[in-house]
């Protein structure tokens, strides 16, 4: 799975030492696909987000674009470890999808989101720490451990937001989208009436796979080809943060791909400009701001491993079994076991 990724990389490495440039993170970098037989991209979309549009039908009845059979990838809450497994296999697909990262996550694996990035896809927001922001108890215990004033409900969402996005600036070193989506899709007037006036798009979905709740990658893929084939199109949300959502994610792009589903990519005109208190507040966030530069395998990385051995079988120069619990193995292998 790895294959598809580093080719990837590869393109878009040889794309900047011919001279092309790659963009920020709301643009779709230049690479070449290998694989003729990929899902791809059917077409690309650009979004201007002045007044803060809103997508997906679940929520909003605004903007419908998308054609039958198209769809658009869209993936909640990481990055993650399992975030690397679904950019191997939408690589192996060339094709693209939007990422909604949390800023925490964000500085926790800042080398992954820099995966996200150099690979093209569209990065948006998804607060800083996945807060509900209708819901007054999801907001940081700091408060009143520190008996701080209660913060009035539009300052402690416009903190969660603003905060979330300069997160993910600071982890991948170029602003994001200006695309956001509301953890558990709760969005206060409040809160909405803030983002659009920060001309940022606000992103529902018109499937969603429920990915959080099923138990292994065939109840995903299941889930999401059962919505598609009533519906027909839509954005449909999934979340990079689960094991069995990456594992399921080769064999449902090639089950899309076969039933002739079309990915759309969507990209913002441009990018959003953070704010320079909130700036400042992520970074406050690092703990030893020096070594966050360095990715983790440039400072720690595994030199030697211990070789595997099979239980029972001796290693090269030894005599016996390793331990005497194994004798009864090791005697087989000699055929002296008695009956």
């Amino acid at each position: 799975m790895r294959l598809g990724r580093a080719i990837t990389l590869l393109g878009i490495a040889l794309s900047a030492s011919t001279g092309a440039t790659t963009g920020p993170a709301f643009a779709q970098a230049r690479t070449t696909c290998n694989n003729p037989d990929a899902l791809g991209v059917a077409r690309t979309v650009e979004v201007d987000t002045t007044g803060g549009p809103a997508f997906g039908f679940e929520q909003y009845r605004a903007h419908d674009f998308l054609m039958l059979k198209e769809i658009v990838l869209t993936f909640d809450d990481g990055p993650s470890p399992n975030t690397r497994a679904v950019l191997d296999a939408l690589a192996q697909q060339c094709t693209k999808a939007i990422f909604f990262p949390v800023g925490k996550h964000a500085l926790r694996h800042p080398e992954i989101l820099k995966e996200v990035a150099a690979a093209g896809h569209t990065i948006g927001g998804h607060t800083w720490s996945h807060a509900n922001l209708a819901y007054d108890k999801s907001w940081p215990k700091r408060v009143a451990r520190n008996a701080l004033p209660e913060p009035s409900a539009r300052s402690r969402a416009i903190e969660e937001i603003e905060k979330g996005f300069s997160a993910i600036k600071l982890a991948i070193g170029e602003p994001p989208a200006p695309f956001f989506r509301f953890p558990y899709l709760k969005d206060p007037k409040e809160a909405m009436e803030y983002v659009t006036s920060r001309n940022i798009a606000v992103f529902s979905h018109d499937l969603d796979s429920f990915d959080f709740r099923k138990g292994s990658p065939q109840d995903v893929i299941k889930s999401v080809l059962g919505k598609l084939a009533t519906k027909g199109k839509g954005i449909i949300l999934m979340h990079d943060l689960h094991q069995h959502t990456a594992e399921a994610m080769p064999q449902l792009l090639s089950e899309l791909k076969a039933q002739g589903f079309k990915v759309v990519h969507m990209r913002a005109r441009t990018p959003l400009t953070t704010i320079g208190e909130w700036d400042e507040a992520a970074l406050a966030e690092v703990k030893g701001s020096r070594a966050f530069s360095r990715p983790t395998s440039s400072v720690a990385r595994t030199i030697e491993k211990a070789p595997t051995v099979t239980v029972g079988t001796p290693t090269q120069g030894q005599v016996g079994p390793s331990c005497w619990l194994c004798l009864p193995a090791f005697l087989r292998l000699l055929g002296m076991e008695g009956p």
